[in-house]
């Protein structure tokens, strides 16, 4: 029996500002059995969704009375070297309040690169090196440095403008929506989540047809997640086999919704954290 009744796969992008009607943003939704259809923004001058408009109807969607997945294609969270180097406790709650404090990209007119080039906010303080990797990104093996901002299709800043809307999300949902893994591996029967998903790991097996790539993103990550649940093998993506000390670390990172992670096998280079223990 499915653990949800609703998917949705929403495409981000970190470009121009948070009420900038951006065409790479793009919502698909699927209900029941049916096929994912795109979703639409609110009628208005605007051709296409902004950040702002997008974190708003993810909200409305998620104070209804259905069980949601929602697979977003940015991170959640930085690598466990970020904390380290900064000195932050390994608390994700702490560290969106940090990170917004210091790259405030929810702000009307706030760019990425304004915080980068030291216009507003104070991004310095808070950098990371494009070296550093999560423990999900080394198994995945393919995706981006979170800190490479000039890579094309930079998951930087999808992650450096999403991050702020993702802690406005949790603030006015409260507890009606569990963010994977952070509030736990196990979602509770009948609530609502969110988890972080790398488009090229959904897109198997779902035609392309005439969808343009960014739509194609958006409806592979819900047309995926409607499958998994509906198959019964989404609850073996949502426990990924991991040691008690990389399940402690992702808890703090992030995991990708998709990527197992071999048991017992510690990825090359990791470490533990100096001076933190990790809960």
């Amino acid at each position: 029996m499915p653990i949800f009744a609703r998917y949705i796969g929403v495409k981000y992008s970190g470009a121009m500002v948070a009420n900038e009607s951006l065409k790479a943003l793009r919502i698909y939704c699927a209900e029941g059995d049916a096929p994912p259809r795109e979703v639409l923004p609110p009628s208005s001058p605007r051709k296409y969704w902004t950040r702002k408009e997008i974190a708003g109807w993810l909200v409305a969607r998620l104070e209804e009375d259905v069980p949601t997945l929602v697979g977003i294609d940015h991170a959640f969270s930085f690598p466990l070297r970020y904390f380290e180097a900064h000195g932050l406790a390994p608390d994700w709650p702490q560290f969106l309040d940090d990170f917004q404090r210091h790259w405030p990209t929810d702000e009307d007119y706030t760019y990425v690169d304004f915080v980068r080039e030291g216009m507003c906010g104070n991004g310095a303080a808070r950098i990371g090196d494009p070296r550093w990797r999560r423990l999900t990104d080394e198994r995945a093996g393919r995706t981006k440095s979170l800190f490479h901002f000039q890579a094309p299709g930079s998951v930087a800043k999808a992650t450096h403008a999403g991050i702020p809307w993702l802690r406005s999300i949790r603030r006015r949902l409260g507890s009606r929506v569990h963010v994977w893994p952070f509030d736990g591996w196990q979602i509770p029967v009948g609530r609502s989540a969110l988890a972080e998903v790398y488009p090229p790991l959904c897109r198997g097996g779902f035609a392309r047809d005439d969808r343009t790539a960014d739509q194609q993103d958006a409806y592979c990550t819900a047309a995926w997640l409607a499958r998994t649940d509906r198959n019964g093998s989404l609850a073996a993506f949502l426990t990924p086999e991991l040691t008690r000390r990389e399940s402690d670390v992702a808890r703090l990172e992030g995991w990708i919704l998709g990527v197992r992670g071999p048991l017992g096998v510690e990825a090359p280079g990791r470490h533990a954290a100096r001076g933190h223990t990790l809960h």
